[in-house]
């Protein structure tokens, strides 16, 4: 794996030797901090679509995984709640859910953050609010026509439902994310070069 700032990984969550057995340690880790933050809910009575963790969770994941790890977390979430494990929001699982399509979407989320965080894209403010930006679009594209379909209402319908009232919460996770990706960089990078520093004096 080729990278041009960092030659050790292009993501945060690499900064020892990558290995097939730690890959898969982080993946079921991620999709457990998945299934956790997705338990962290406020529901609003007027939508079946609560406000939860788990899309910062998710975005967060990708971009510190990168695209394939990041993707086949959600996609394992995805699949054990499809199949009956209660790790989606409130404790439900199955696929005929009104939500089922932002979980879809999550997995898409991860893919596009974890695309762009290969081409840095986390590393600054700037470009890491178009990072957030475009997955939480990613959820929206996959959730409201799923829940259109779901409620048999119109999409303009499901907009009211399932965009409007999460836009100031989602706007508030991107400043966050945006923040947060850049920082830890920063915390990785010090600490790498700590370490750099320890091993050549020795």
């Amino acid at each position: 794996m080729t990278t041009t700032a960092h030659p050790t990984s292009p993501y945060l969550a690499d900064m020892g030797r990558r290995s097939l057995a730690r890959d898969a340690v982080l993946v079921v880790a991620a999709t457990a901090l998945i299934a956790v933050s997705a338990q962290l809910v406020i529901p609003l009575p007027f939508t079946p679509v609560p406000i939860t963790l788990a899309t910062l969770t998710v975005m967060a994941s990708g971009a510190a995984l990168g695209p394939l790890r990041g993707t086949l977390s959600a996609g394992l979430y995805l699949l054990i709640g499809a199949l009956g494990a209660p790790v989606f929001s409130h404790g439900q699982s199955g696929v005929l859910l009104p939500t089922f399509g932002y979980i879809v979407g999550y997995v898409i989320a991860a893919l596009v953050v974890g695309q762009l965080a290969r081409r840095q894209a986390d590393r600054r403010v700037g470009p890491a609010v178009g990072l957030a930006v475009l997955g939480t679009l990613a959820l929206y594209v996959c959730g409201v026509p799923w829940l259109a379909l779901s409620l048999h209402i119109p999409i303009g319908d499901a907009i009211v439902l399932g965009v409007l009232p999460f836009l100031i919460g989602d706007a508030l996770k991107i400043v966050v994310l945006s923040i947060l990706l850049p920082s830890w960089w920063r915390l990785t990078d010090a600490t790498r070069t700590r370490m750099r520093n320890e091993s050549d004096a020795a």
